[in-house]
C-alpha cells in the first residue's frame, strides 16, 4: 500500500478543498468547529448535505448506479480530512452511512428506488430503532412485537435513545416478529413511517442539556409488510450487517488529526513546554497514526467490495477510545475555564433545554471542553459498547 499522494490526488484534495472554500458559509463551518454532539446542528446539516448532493458528494461511499462517486480509498480519506479541516458540519450517519447500505445489501428493488434517491437528498432523515430499555448490548433480546395482520404488521412496544427522532420522518427498526429458540431468530428489519397513528416521541435530555435523544412509544402501530428489508425473520443479519458500517465504515484519524491539532493551538501560554502534558500529546499523536494506517488497510478492503468486517470492530474501539482521550486532553487544557457550564458556547446538535449565559468565561474552545468530554462518555457504549467489541475480536479473530 503506498500512502504518498499521487498528482491526481493531489489534484483532487485541491478540487475538494476549492468546493469547500467557496460552498461553506461562516455559520456552517461554526456548525461544524463548535459542535458539541455527535451530530451536527440538523437544520444546518441538512443545509449542507443539500450542497453536497447537488456537486454529487453527498455519499461518496454508495455504488454509482445509486449516487456514489466511485471513488478510491485515497479519495475517500483525503475528503474526510479536508471536511474535518475546513469545519464542514458532518451529515448524520443514520440514513446515507447506514440504512442505506442496508437497503443496498438486502433491500428489494422497489425499497431501493424510493428510498435511496429521497435519503441522498434529504427528503427523508432516518432515526435508528434498535435499542430498548432492557436491550440495549444484548439487543437480542428486544421485544417490541410486530403481529402479522394480513399485509401488515401491527407493531407495539418501546425504542429508546433514538438519536434525532423528534425530526425525523422514518424509522428503521427491529422487531420481534415471532418467538424461536434462539433470541436472534425471528427479528425482522422494518420501516416504519414516523408519522403514523401510534407513534409517540418523548424527549431525553443529555449531560450536555441537548435533546438530541429521544424514547418511543408504538402502540398498534400498523405498518406494510412490504417495508421488511430482507426476509421476515432475518432481520439480525440485516442489522449486523449495518453495525458494521455504523461501527467501521467511516474513518476517525483524519478528525482525530486536526483534533489534536486545534488543542495544541488551544493550549494556555506554556503548557505546550510542560513535559508531562507534552508527552500525553506525542502519545496521542502516536496512537492516532497507528489508527490512521489501519484504517487505510481497512479502506483499501473496502474498495475491493468486501465489508468491514472485524476491522469495523478494532476502528469503533480504537477511534472512540481516542476521541475520549482528545476531550480529556483539551479539558486539562481548559485549566480553571473548563468547570462551567456554557451550552452557549458550543453549536449543540439540539435544542438545548437550559441554556445558561455567562460572562468573562475564557476562551471558547475551554467553555467547549466540558460538553464536548460529557457527550464522548457515550462513544465507548454506542454502536455496541467497546466490552462487546472486544467479545467479538476474542471470538472472530483469535477463535476462543
Amino acid at each position: 500500500m503506498d500512502i504518498a499522494w499521487s498528482a491526481a490526488e493531489l489534484k483532487f484534495r485541491d478540487e475538494v478543498r476549492d468546493f469547500f472554500a467557496t460552498q461553506l458559509s461562516d455559520e456552517l463551518r461554526a456548525a461544524g468547529r463548535w459542535m458539541t454532539s455527535v451530530y451536527a446542528d440538523h437544520k444546518l446539516s441538512l443545509l449542507w448535505q443539500k450542497r453536497l448532493a447537488q456537486q454529487g458528494w453527498a455519499a461518496p461511499a454508495w455504488p454509482v448506479e445509486y449516487g456514489g462517486c466511485g471513488w478510491s480509498v485515497a479519495q475517500h480519506y483525503i475528503f474526510a480530512r479536508e471536511r474535518a479541516q475546513a469545519g464542514a458540519p458532518p451529515l448524520s450517519p443514520m440514513g446515507i452511512s447506514m440504512c442505506a447500505p442496508a437497503l443496498i445489501g438486502h433491500g428489494s428493488k422497489a425499497q431501493k428506488d424510493y428510498f435511496l434517491p429521497r435519503t441522498l437528498s434529504g427528503e427523508i432523515f432516518w432515526c435508528q430503532g434498535y435499542s430498548e430499555p432492557n436491550s440495549g448490548s444484548d439487543l437480542a433480546s428486544l421485544k417490541m412485537s410486530a403481529r402479522r395482520e394480513g399485509d401488515n404488521f401491527i407493531c407495539n412496544g418501546q425504542k429508546i435513545w433514538t438519536t434525532h427522532a423528534d425530526v425525523a420522518n422514518w424509522i428503521f427498526c427491529l422487531v420481534r416478529s415471532s418467538t424461536e429458540d434462539r433470541p436472534q431468530k425471528g427479528i425482522s428489519f422494518l420501516l416504519i413511517d414516523m408519522r403514523s397513528p401510534g407513534i409517540e416521541v418523548r424527549p431525553i435530555i443529555s449531560l450536555t442539556g441537548e435533546h438530541i435523544q429521544n424514547e418511543i412509544f408504538f402502540t398498534d402501530v400498523r405498518v406494510p409488510v412490504a417495508n421488511v428489508v430482507g426476509e421476515i425473520g432475518g432481520g439480525w443479519h440485516v442489522a449486523k450487517y449495518l453495525l458494521e458500517f455504523e461501527r467501521g465504515g467511516t474513518a476517525y484519524a483524519p478528525e482525530l488529526q486536526v483534533m489534536l491539532e486545534q488543542l495544541r493551538a488551544a493550549c494556555p501560554p506554556g503548557m505546550l513546554d510542560d513535559p508531562a502534558f507534552s508527552a500525553k500529546l506525542a502519545d496521542a499523536a502516536i496512537r492516532i497514526s497507528a489508527l490512521e494506517m489501519f484504517e487505510l488497510r481497512a479502506m483499501s478492503a473496502l474498495s475491493a467490495g468486501g465489508a468491514p468486517g472485524i476491522a469495523a470492530s478494532v476502528m469503533k474501539i480504537t477511534g472512540t477510545e481516542l476521541r475520549q482521550l482528545m476531550t480529556e486532553l483539551s479539558l486539562e487544557a481548559a485549566g480553571k475555564w473548563g468547570r462551567g457550564y456554557r451550552p452557549e458556547a458550543g453549536v449543540p446538535g439540539g435544542p438545548v433545554s437550559y441554556p445558561h449565559a455567562a460572562r468573562n468565561a475564557g476562551p471558547r474552545a475551554a467553555q467547549v471542553a466540558p460538553l464536548r468530554y460529557f457527550n464522548e462518555r457515550a462513544g465507548s457504549i454506542y454502536a455496541g459498547s467497546n466490552e462487546i467489541q472486544r467479545n467479538i475480536l476474542v471470538k472472530a479473530a483469535l477463535g476462543i
